[in-house]
């Protein structure tokens, strides 16, 4: 892992002064930092996941979605039991997939 990158990354986390920084640049951030420390930053991780799969960017693309929604299934199952934030992101990926899915049945 480059420290370099990892360094900057922290500092644009500090620097955003959000308690959550979303969009391409949260992506970017967390998915970086998620793999140094990803108790930490694993759940904001899936948090900004859910939230980019609603984004205006992938409205329409039903597959990007769905990735973005199995990476946020994939993270935040991989958080430790003990993590407080683990169920509530967990739920809240499942029920986006669901609705999806569900969507996209209808469609059919």
């Amino acid at each position: 892992m480059d420290q370099d990158m990892v360094m900057r990354a922290r500092v644009q986390l500090l620097s955003a002064n959000q308690r959550v920084v979303r969009g391409v640049e949260g992506l970017r951030i967390y998915r970086l930092l998620a793999q140094v420390e990803p108790e930490v930053y694993g759940s904001k991780l899936a948090y900004v996941l859910v939230e980019a799969s609603a984004s205006s960017l992938v409205r329409e693309l039903p597959e990007q979605r769905l990735a973005l929604l199995g990476e946020a299934v994939a993270v935040a199952s991989a958080l430790d039991a003990a993590n407080p934030y683990r169920t509530k992101v967990l739920a809240k990926a499942f029920a986006a997939r669901r609705e999806l899915e569900g969507r996209q049945a209808q469609e059919v």
